[in-house]
């Protein structure tokens, strides 16, 4: 095939999907109005759907993972108080410092194990006395599914039993919770339902161009509304790109596990590669983590543009399988990988 032609295969994430057909259709059809006034009918559907589909009283459509995840800390949270969190978890690592920057709320991090939990030991001996010396412990925060590993649904039980024990909440970052329950084989609301929050991310696996939704109670969600607005976040007629996230929800969940199929395959074409150092725990629901090293990801990563293929190197290179990654392009990364590797 001409370069001109080929198709460019981008591993870098599940965020770089592109919409369905059946999502631009009912983009454009969408009615709309001002969601600042409450008055989008699709934002508003959105929300409702969200909130039933996930076991919750409410939604708020934001616009990103890292919004929802902040207003959740804002609703939990007020200034002083102090969360728990992973110390490699996104809302800790990855989003800027929101809630210390802007919310004044400490964070506690702590240790994530190898099957991406934390322990339940180390979360107790962290959780702060009733002391004017300490901030207050408000609020435990998960990632599921965390680099790609699902949690274990015990494991879930146990920290909310645990959290409850000392009268705190549990806010999940869930931006890929459905391919945490599509790797279960349950209900998402069977891992939704020992949480207090959940913010989930419409534009990765699930394909919407924009968006996410931070599930709650009523009164939560209404506070978090507020503290988005605060934020900038406040959306005009939104419902636009809303429909696309209803989509999402109603036709793209059950495609995940087509994902999670090619992941094992581009795992199973690669395991024989001695230099990738694959195991059988490198291959988790929709991704694959090679570990040649950096020296060796930046030649790797350079070779694969030329065939049209997009990583981002590292010292663990992470390749992430979704809806624009067919079983067909699944074979040509691993014929690419393949060549560069015996030369």
């Amino acid at each position: 095939m001409n370069s001109k032609t080929r198709k460019v295969i981008d591993l870098r994430s599940d965020t770089v999907t592109t919409p369905t057909p059946d999502m631009l259709v009912a983009m454009s059809e969408a009615k709309v109005g001002d969601d600042v006034y409450g008055e989008d009918p699709t934002v508003n559907e959105l929300e409702q759907y969200a909130a039933k589909k996930l076991g919750f009283e409410a939604a708020l459509f934001a616009t990103s993972g890292t919004q929802t995840n902040l207003l959740a800390l804002f609703a939990h949270c007020q200034r002083g108080d102090e969360y728990i969190v992973g110390q490699q978890a996104h809302t800790y690592k990855y989003e800027g410092g929101g809630a210390a920057v802007l919310g004044s709320i400490q964070p506690q991090p702590l240790e994530v194990r190898a099957d991406g939990t934390m322990s339940l030991k180390q979360i107790e001996v962290a959780i702060k006395p009733d002391d004017i010396h300490f901030a207050k412990t408000r609020l435990i925060v998960l990632e599921n599914t965390f680099a790609g590993r699902a949690l274990p649904m015990d494991h879930l039980a146990a920290v909310r039993e645990l959290i409850d024990s000392r009268n705190l909440s549990l806010h999940l970052d869930g931006a890929r919770v459905f391919n945490a329950a599509v790797h279960h084989g349950v209900d998402v609301r069977e891992i939704t339902r020992y949480f207090d929050s959940v913010s989930v991310c419409l534009s990765k696996g699930l394909c919407a161009p924009v968006g996410s939704v931070l599930c709650g109670s009523a009164e939560l969600v209404a506070n978090a509304r507020r503290w988005r607005k605060v934020l900038g976040g406040g959306m005009r007629q939104a419902g636009f790109v809303a429909a696309a996230g209803i989509v999402a929800l109603r036709d793209n969940v059950n495609r995940l596990q087509t994902d999670h199929d090619n992941a094992t395959k581009l795992y199973e074409g690669l395991k024989n590669i001695d230099a990738l150092n694959l195991t059988a725990e490198s291959v988790k629901t929709n991704m694959v983590f090679v570990d040649c090293g950096k020296e060796a990801a930046t030649a790797l990563s350079e070779w694969l543009a030329g065939k049209d293929i997009v990583i981002s190197p590292g010292p663990v290179t992470r390749l992430v399988l979704h809806k624009d990654i067919s079983s067909r392009d699944v074979t040509r990364v691993i014929k690419t990988f393949q060549e560069f590797f015996s030369s």
